[in-house]
């Protein structure tokens, strides 16, 4: 299995457990606005670049569209900045804070400014050494659920967000408007593509 079907199915978990309408306002939100001209409401400047990089090295672009292309980036930062407490705000800051410092103590510099390979190294250890989620059933998390720390709560968030897109939706998931006879019971095979409907 490839790394974007497996990061597919993931982001297709990861929706299912969270609280998608709530949400989805801040993403359409997202798409309006401009690239360049974009301030942050929560992140600093190292911070953004940060998560942004971070999102870019987990959904690159390739003959889709990235995590970047669909402003994974200003997602994170408008639900963070909108619906975190005080806590929790201070919290993700310490923790991008203590992702750099990592960074630097092995690599000598923020993630941001590494080479590709580097990062790549980073994140294969964080991939290795952090906890996963628990799958769930009917919104419950089954067992008691570890922490799963800063790399894999941005990585979800991520996957996330770029499924929800409009964009995504529209032109990397299977998209039909206007849905035609309802099929309840034929094979997967048949159906191909995950659909975004």
């Amino acid at each position: 299995m490839d790394r974007r079907s497996a990061l597919k199915r993931t982001g297709l978990l990861t929706g299912a457990t969270i609280s998608l309408p709530a949400m989805l306002s801040l993403l359409e939100s997202c798409k309006q606005e401009p690239r360049l001209d974009w301030q942050p409401k929560f992140f600093t400047t190292e911070e953004v670049k940060t998560i942004g990089t971070l999102a870019d090295m987990i959904l690159p672009r390739t003959d889709t569209p990235g995590a970047l292309d669909v402003k994974v980036d200003v997602f994170i930062d408008k639900v963070i900045a909108e619906t975190y407490d005080q806590a929790g705000q201070e919290g993700m800051r310490k923790e991008i804070t203590d992702f750099n410092q990592g960074c630097i103590k092995e690599f000598g510099d923020l993630f941001y400014d590494l080479s590709l390979s580097k990062r790549r190294e980073v994140l294969e250890k964080a991939e290795s050494s952090t906890a996963k989620f628990n799958p769930g059933i009917w919104g419950k998390t089954v067992g008691k659920q570890e922490p799963v720390g800063f790399y894999r709560s941005i990585k979800a968030m991520t996957i996330w967000a770029y499924f929800s897109s409009e964009e995504v939706g529209e032109k990397v998931l299977s998209y039909d408007p206007i849905p035609g006879n309802y099929k309840g019971c034929i094979p997967l095979i048949e159906v191909g593509n995950k659909w975004s409907l």
